[in-house]
C-alpha cells in the first residue's frame, strides 16, 4: 500500500476507470487485477487497487469495467490512411502490378485535399473502433490528414512525403519538400500531431533527395519513415541501378540511425539485421499486407533476438484490407511461430509490446504513450473479455492476442477523452461517413480490376 494516499480527503479527478484487469505493458510488471486508473486532464496521475482508489478519489466520471482488460492505446506504426476508400479495388496482385496498373492510376484520378481529408476521417473511425489511438502515416496532402485527425481526436505522426514523381500534390522532389515544410509548420504546437520526413521508398527517391531528407530531418529534429526491402524485385532493381542492396545504399548515404523507421523489412539478411540493431533503427512489421501482396514473411523473430525494435503496422487498407491491429498482432505472433517452428518465437506479451510501447519508441513518443504509467497521457482501450463466443478466459493477455478481435473493444480514450464507446464516436457522425463513401466510391470504382 502506498502510504502517501492515507489520511487525506478524497481528491476530485476528471476520470476514474475501474477495470477487472490492467495490463500496463511496463517491462517486468505483472498483470494487475481490480485496479483503477486516475486521470486529471489528459494525464494519468495514479494507479491504485480499486478499493483504495474509491477511498482516495472521487469523480463525476467513473466507469466500472468489471468484465474488461484495460490496455494502452494501440499504435499503428505504418499506414496510408487516405487509401481507406481504395479498399478492394485491386486484389490478388503483386506489389508493382498493383501499384502501376491500379493504385497509382486511381490516385491520379482522385487524390486531392478533399479526398485525403474524407478518406482519412473514414480511416480514423475504423481505427478508433478497433482501439488504435495513434498512427504513423505517409500520404499526399498531409494537412488534409491533419484535419481528419483533429476532428477524430486521435494522435498521429504525419509523414512529409517525398518522391521524384509528379502528381496532383507536388511537381518534383523539391516541391514535395516545400509542401512538407508548410504542413509541418501548420500543426506546430499541436500536441496531438508530430511529423517525420517520409521519402516514399528507395526505388522512388534519388540519392540527392535522400541527402536533403537527412539534412531537413536533423534541422527539424524529426524522424525518417520509408519503405524498405518489401519485395525481392525492389532489391534486384537496386542492385542493377546502384550496385548494392537498398539498405546498403541508405547506410552509405547516412539515413540509418535511431530516428529511422523502415516499413516491412521482409527481405533482410542476418548481417543487415545486425546493421539495423547497431544503428538503433526501427521496423514496422506489416504481416497482412506482406502476405496479401505475396511479398514474403519478415524475419521478425531474428530481428527481436538481435535487439531491433519492431512495431506493427497495417499498411493501407488497399493492401490489407483493414486497419485492424488485433488481426495484425495475432498474425505476427503466429507467423513468427510457424516460420521458426518455435511456439515461443513471439509470445503474446511481446506481441502486445509491439503494438504499444515498441511503436511509441519508434515514434519518439515513449515518454508520453505506449504504457499505462503515472505521468503518461491517458491513451487507453477497454476490451471486453467475457463474451460467450470467446469465453472462458484463463490468461487475459494471451486471450487478448489469440482470441479477441477489434469487435471486443468497447471504449477508446485519447488524452483522457472518450473518443469511441460501444459503436458511437465523440466527433464523427455515421451519416458523414456514409456521405463520404457515396461521394468517392463512383469515382474509384472505374479503377477496380
Amino acid at each position: 500500500m502506498n502510504l502517501k494516499h492515507l489520511n487525506r480527503a478524497p481528491v476530485e479527478a476528471n476520470l476514474i476507470i475501474e477495470s477487472r484487469w490492467l495490463a500496463t505493458v511496463v517491462k517486468d510488471s505483472p498483470l494487475l487485477e481490480y485496479y483503477s486508473v486516475i486521470v486529471q486532464n489528459e494525464t494519468i496521475v495514479d494507479l491504485l487497487p480499486t478499493e483504495l482508489a474509491r477511498a482516495q478519489y472521487t469523480s463525476t466520471n467513473v466507469l466500472s469495467l468489471d468484465e474488461h482488460i484495460l490496455i494502452p492505446g494501440l499504435i499503428n506504426l505504418h499506414t496510408h490512411a487516405a487509401m481507406n476508400l481504395m479498399r478492394g479495388i485491386a486484389d490478388d496482385l503483386s506489389l508493382m502490378q498493383w501499384l502501376n496498373e491500379h493504385i497509382w492510376p486511381a490516385e491520379r484520378a482522385v487524390v486531392s485535399y478533399d479526398y485525403v481529408r474524407d478518406a482519412s476521417l473514414h480511416a480514423c473511425a475504423e481505427m478508433l473502433s478497433g482501439g488504435t489511438t495513434c498512427f504513423n502515416d505517409m500520404y499526399f496532402f498531409p494537412q488534409a490528414t491533419a484535419a481528419a485527425v483533429s476532428q477524430s481526436g486521435m494522435r498521429a505522426n504525419l509523414g512529409l512525403i517525398v518522391s521524384e514523381f509528379a502528381n496532383s500534390y507536388a511537381s518534383d522532389a523539391d516541391d514535395y519538400l516545400q509542401k512538407g515544410f508548410e504542413s509541418h509548420d501548420s500543426w506546430r504546437g499541436n500536441a496531438m500531431i508530430s511529423s517525420s520526413m517520409a521519402p516514399h521508398a528507395p526505388y522512388t527517391v534519388s540519392n540527392r533527395t535522400f541527402e536533403k531528407v537527412i539534412t531537413y530531418a536533423e534541422q527539424l529534429s524529426i524522424g525518417i519513415h520509408t519503405h524498405l526491402h518489401e519485395t525481392r524485385d525492389e532489391i534486384s532493381q537496386s542492385e542493377a541501378q546502384y550496385g548494392v542492396r537498398p539498405i546498403q545504399r541508405l547506410a552509405a548515404l547516412g539515413l540509418l540511425g535511431p530516428n529511422f523507421t523502415a516499413a516491412h523489412g521482409v527481405h533482410l539478411l542476418p548481417a543487415e539485421i545486425d546493421m539495423l540493431s547497431e544503428y538503433g533503427c526501427h521496423i514496422a512489421h506489416c504481416p497482412s499486407s506482406n502476405l496479401k501482396l505475396g511479398s514474403g514473411i519478415a524475419p521478425v523473430a531474428l530481428m527481436l533476438r538481435s535487439n531491433v525494435n519492431v512495431g506493427i503496422g497495417t499498411d493501407g487498407a488497399a493492401s490489407n484490407n483493414r486497419l485492424d491491429m488485433f488481426a495484425e498482432m495475432r498474425l505476427a505472433a503466429l507467423l513468427a511461430k510457424g516460420a521458426n517452428e518455435d511456439p515461443a518465437a513471439l509470445p503474446a506479451h511481446q506481441a502486445l509490446e509491439m503494438v504499444t510501447v515498441n511503436a511509441a519508441k519508434a515514434l519518439g513518443l515513449d515518454d508520453k504513450i505506449g504504457t499505462i504509467e503515472v505521468g503518461k497521457k491517458a491513451d487507453l482501450v477497454a476490451v471486453k473479455l467475457n463474451d460467450i463466443t470467446i469465453s472462458p478466459c484463463y490468461d487475459p493477455v494471451s486471450h487478448l492476442v489469440y482470441t479477441c478481435g477489434r469487435e471486443h473493444v468497447t471504449n477508446t480514450w485519447v488524452a483522457g477523452e472518450l473518443r469511441y464507446s460501444n459503436g458511437l464516436y465523440a466527433n464523427i457522425e455515421p451519416l458523414e461517413l456514409k456521405e463520404i463513401i457515396k461521394k468517392w466510391q463512383p469515382k474509384l470504382k472505374q479503377h477496380k480490376q
